[in-house]
C-alpha cells in the first residue's frame, strides 16, 4: 500500500517525514549502543521504524492506528528486530512490555505526534523507566518550551521537570515541507540525555506536586498559587535567594524549587 494514499486522521495527528537524509540523521543523533532497544511512538509508514532497525537490536513500536498495519507489514518485511504493538501508547503498562526482552541500554526516538507530545514525554518520566536517551521530533513552539531558560515565557512546570532528569538539547529544525500532509509549523528535534546524578529530593511526590501548584496559574505569584503551602517556609527559603513571596514560578531555577520542596 502506497502512503500517499492512504486517508491521514486529524486527530492522531499523523504527519509523515518524507526526506530519509532526516530520517537518518535522526537515528545518528541517537547515538544507540550496542545491545540496544529503542521505543518508537507512532511509526507511521516505518521510515524512522525502518532506520531505527539498522541501528538497534531491538525497537518497539507503538502505533495506535490499526489501518496501517498493511503499509507497516510491507515497508518493515525482513525488519526480524522489530515489534509492533497496534495500542494506544499512554495505556500501556511499559515496565510490563519491556520485561519481554534483555537490553543493555535504552532509547526513545520518534517523530511525536502533535497533540499528545507532552503526555509522551509525562509518562515517560512518571513510570521511571531506564531510559539512556530521548530524541524526538516536535512541534517547534513545544520543543522552546522544552529547553526553555528560567525566566524565559515558555518556560513552565514541564521545563522543570525534565530539567531535574535530564540535559536537554535542541538538535536542528526541520520545514513544515519534509511531511506528508504538509502541516502548519514546522518541526525540531530535540535530545533528552539522562542526567548521571540527580539533586537530592526529600519527598518525590510533594516536589512534583509544588511544581504543577507553582505553575498553576501563570500570572500569580508564589504566595498566591502556593497559599494552602506553608507560607513562612517558603519565605524562608526564597530570601537565601534573594526573593519574596511575590515572585512568579517562572522566575525560578529548578534548585530553588528542590530547595522549597526539601524544607517543606
Amino acid at each position: 500500500m502506497d502512503p500517499s494514499s492512504f486517508q491521514f486522521k486529524k486527530s492522531f495527528g499523523q504527519n509523515f517525514l518524507k526526506d530519509h537524509n532526516i530520517v537518518e540523521k535522526i537515528v545518528r543523533s541517537a547515538e544507540i549502543l550496542p545491545h540496544s532497544l529503542v521505543i518508537e511512538v507512532g511509526p507511521g509508514a516505518g521510515v524512522l521504524t525502518k532506520e531505527l532497525s539498522k541501528a538497534a537490536e531491538q525497537v518497539v513500536a507503538y502505533e495506535i492506528d490499526s489501518r496501517l498495519e498493511a503499509i507497516l507489514d510491507d515497508h518493515l518485511a525482513g525488519c526480524t528486530n522489530v515489534d509492533v504493538i497496534y495500542d494506544d501508547f499512554l495505556n500501556r503498562d511499559l515496565k510490563e512490555d519491556l520485561s519481554n526482552y534483555q537490553y543493555d541500554h535504552l532509547y526513545v526516538v520518534s517523530n511525536l505526534p502533535y497533540y499528545i507530545t507532552t503526555p509522551i514525554i509525562t509518562k515517560l518520566i512518571e513510570e521511571e523507566i531506564e531510559v539512556s536517551k530521548i530524541v524526538v521530533m516536535v512541534q517547534k513552539e513545544v520543543g522552546d518550551r522544552f529547553t526553555a531558560s528560567v525566566g524565559s515565557r515558555e518556560y513552565n512546570s514541564l521545563t522543570v521537570f525534565l530539567n531535574y532528569y535530564f540535559d536537554v538539547e535542541k538538535l536542528f529544525v526541520v520545514s513544515r515541507n519534509n511531511f506528508i500532509p504538509k502541516p502548519n509549523v514546522d518541526s525540531i528535534v530535540v535530545a533528552f540525555t539522562k542526567k548521571e546524578q540527580h539533586l537530592f529530593i526529600k519527598n518525590k511526590e510533594q516536589f512534583f506536586r509544588l511544581i504543577r501548584d507553582s505553575f498553576k496559574y501563570k500570572r500569580k505569584t508564589l504566595k498566591n498559587n502556593l497559599k494552602n503551602y506553608d507560607l513562612d517556609k517558603i519565605e524562608e527559603v526564597l530570601k537565601t535567594y534573594h526573593w519574596t513571596l511575590s515572585v512568579r514560578a517562572e522566575q525560578l531555577s529548578l534548585e530553588v524549587f528542590v530547595a522549597i520542596s526539601n524544607a517543606l
